[in-house]
């Protein structure tokens, strides 16, 4: 847990670049998750980061509270965001972050779900739901595929060289990929389970791709002599291909549950 922790805010140093760097999320999978929550609906996002998501799901008409743990994230969301009455950032751990008002219509979180602690998320997001309100927990991988780019495999001698000792494998394909079903419905707090799929791709230049890898928690975290000998490897072997490009193909896995209703008291708030 400690070090879960430690890492999760690692994106606070980053986070003008992790702004830039980072993809954004298919627009099929955004509009997936909106067509679940009425218009105008109340919506609390989970570590809005600096408001990739929110600005798509706010576009949809939904009144979102972004519960953002990194200062320097949140006022970046809050500068993108600030022509649009219906959304508000705060910065507080989702954990102990205690709004006015519970009830919400949907809890939304993209890749920040697992982060949270696990005897905490399920009973907190239960909490704040009405009966029937909606979890949509969106975690995404990086993902191989028949006849993709061969890159993502042989980049693992770089790795293997730079940090030797990590646990360096190449990214699962789409199948070996697992959800939240078992989780949801072992809470006993959510029904209604459903997972679906959206990949997609985006193709990076030497520059472009050490700009993500520099937003990646564990390249934060490292020694920055050893981070930076990483970089320099793979910089290298990707400028080394005819095109000098990679194409990463991403999995968005989303996942879908409300809550059950007459929960009683292993909710109740905390007392004050």
């Amino acid at each position: 847990m400690p070090a879960r922790r430690h890492l999760r805010a690692t994106f606070e140093h980053v986070a003008e670049l992790y702004d830039r760097a980072r993809p954004t999320y298919p627009a099929e999978l955004i509009a997936d998750i909106a067509a679940r929550i009425p218009r105008g609906g109340r919506v609390v996002e989970i570590g809005p980061g600096t408001g990739q998501a929110t600005l798509a799901l706010a576009a949809h008409g939904l009144d979102i509270v972004g519960v953002e743990l990194g200062p320097s994230l949140a006022e970046l969301a809050r500068e993108k965001l600030a022509a649009l009455p219906n959304v508000v950032i705060v910065t507080a751990a989702f954990e102990e972050w205690e709004p006015e008002r519970a009830d919400f219509d949907a809890i939304v979180s993209f890749t920040s779900f697992h982060w949270l602690d696990l005897d905490v998320k399920y009973r907190k997001s239960a909490r704040l739901l009405r009966d029937d309100g909606l979890l949509a927990v969106v975690e995404v991988e990086h993902v191989l595929v028949d006849g993709g780019d061969t890159f993502w495999v042989e980049v693992l001698e770089d790795y293997d060289a730079a940090v030797p000792g990590s646990d360096n494998r190449p990214p699962p394909r789409i199948g070996e990929v697992g959800d939240l079903r078992v989780e949801l419905e072992e809470s006993g707090l959510f029904g209604d389970v459903e997972v679906r799929r959206y990949p997609w791709d985006v193709t990076y230049t030497a520059d472009e791709w050490m700009d993500v890898l520099r937003t990646y928690s564990p390249n934060i975290a490292r020694d920055p002599v050893t981070t930076q000998r990483l970089l320099d490897r793979v910089h290298a072997r990707i400028q080394a291909r005819p095109d000098g490009c990679v194409t990463k193909h991403y999995l968005a896995t989303l996942n879908v549950a409300r809550r059950r209703r007459h929960l009683a008291d292993p909710l109740a708030a905390p007392a004050a």
